[in-house]
């Protein structure tokens, strides 16, 4: 009887060892996770958890019974120290081994934390995962004082959770706005706007230089020349793929663990999926941070371990809940020279087109379901809508002219 392994019980492991079962395969079958918790969402974490309106059950993936009725052994607590490649003999923290046929590494992604010279320890954290998020709860009491370091998505949405409770609230980013990697100024700009209205302060441009902590509280020096007095600090300046066994393993690395579009890295008998793996896609290597890849991507993997496996084509999407907005985000935007504002059909809604030349890349779409799902669509089929009748907001979307990405 073959033996699968899959290491790292986040989303992509999940996805991957259900899907693997649901191809029919019959041998034994190990998750592996190094949370003390069965497989789980993270972006609630930073949301519907940290507000309260999500409870942990609900977190969960699948019931933990799933696993012991699809003949999956879910090995909680367990982290794994190392791999032979040549005797594919998987070597765990406490010693024992365990010999397997193939390997799917979903190792994820790790918070970048920040350097020791800046200051740390208790009262200073990072949102990546359930013990991060239960570590902190019992901070966001209303009156208390926050910095978060990083303007991206998962310190945005920590600013909302805590302006909700009534925090105060300072957010700097060091680069010149928020949202510099992944944003145009457009949509950075209505984000920072909304954020203002819920007394979210802002400073772009800004560093953290150090920290000091007293009994009670922290002094926080900026570059901007001012000194902030904090209750507790969020740590939001991104995440690095999880390589490191990988690495140790001889598995060759790129931006991630470099897979072909297969799922398969550079070792036979070893696939890679999720946050932690770099994949062609469009004559370029991407790696994308989101749940629809880490599912899509591992279903995808494992029936490529199985033989049955087609090229896996990513079909970016994303999204952040912010107070009541929903922002959703359909293609990559990486490369565009133009942005098309169209406002929405109601008060607070609105999208923004990424455009290379007349080729449609992206679409932010803020409360603007439908704005998102056209974009998605057109996208997808390789259609780009005409840039000036985009615009005119007494054109319908289904009705702008489109031309095919081909002949743009």
């Amino acid at each position: 009887m073959t033996h699968i392994a899959v290491i790292g019980a986040g989303q992509a492991g999940s996805a991957l060892a259900a899907k693997l079962r649901a191809l029919g395969y019959e041998g034994q079958l190990t998750l592996i996770g190094a949370e003390p918790v069965p497989p789980y969402q993270r972006p609630p974490l930073s949301k519907k958890y940290m507000s309260g309106q999500m409870e942990l059950e609900r977190l969960f993936l699948r019931p933990e019974s799933f696993y012991a009725e699809q003949g999956i052994d879910l090995l909680t607590g367990t982290r794994v120290s190392g791999i032979d490649p040549e005797t594919m003999v998987i070597t765990f923290a406490d010693g024992t081994e365990m010999p397997v046929d193939q390997i799917a590494l979903t190792t994820g992604a790790d918070p970048i934390c920040l350097p020791p010279v800046m200051g740390g320890g208790e009262g200073v954290y990072t949102m990546r995962s359930l013990a991060d998020a239960d570590a902190m709860a019992h901070e966001f009491t209303p009156g208390r004082r926050v910095l978060i370091v990083g303007g991206g998505y998962i310190g945005l949405e920590a600013a909302a959770v805590a302006a909700l409770k009534g925090l105060e609230v300072t957010l700097v980013e060091m680069a010149p706005r928020i949202l510099a990697r992944v944003a145009s100024e457009e949509t950075a700009d209505w984000i920072k706007t909304m954020h203002g209205s819920h007394g979210v302060d802002i400073r772009e441009g800004c560093g953290l230089q150090g920290l000091s902590k007293s009994a009670a509280s922290f002094s926080a020096p900026l570059s901007d020349g001012t000194a902030l007095e904090v209750d507790f600090v969020i740590c939001g300046i991104g995440v690095r793929p999880g390589t490191a066994l990988a690495e140790r393993t001889g598995v060759e690395i790129d931006n991630g663990i470099k897979v072909d579009e297969f799922g398969r890295t550079s070792h036979p008998k070893i696939f890679a999926a999720g946050d932690c793996a770099s994949f062609p896609w469009k004559g370029a290597r991407i790696r994308l941070e989101s749940v629809p890849n880490a599912i899509e991507q591992a279903e995808a993997t494992a029936a490529s371990m199985l033989g049955q496996g087609a090229p896996y084509v990513a079909k970016p999407w994303f999204w952040s809940d912010q107070y009541d907005v929903k922002l959703q985000i359909a293609g990559l935007n990486s490369g565009f020279d133009d942005v098309v504002v169209r406002p929405g059909d109601k008060p607070g809604t609105q999208s923004h087109w990424y455009f290379k030349g007349a080729e449609l890349l992206a679409v932010d779409a803020m409360n603007d379901p439908r704005a998102y799902m056209q974009g998605k669509r057109w996208i997808e089929a390789g259609q780009s809508p005409e840039k000036a009748v985009l615009a005119d907001m007494g054109v319908p979307l289904k009705s702008v002219p489109v031309m095919s990405t081909e002949t743009v």
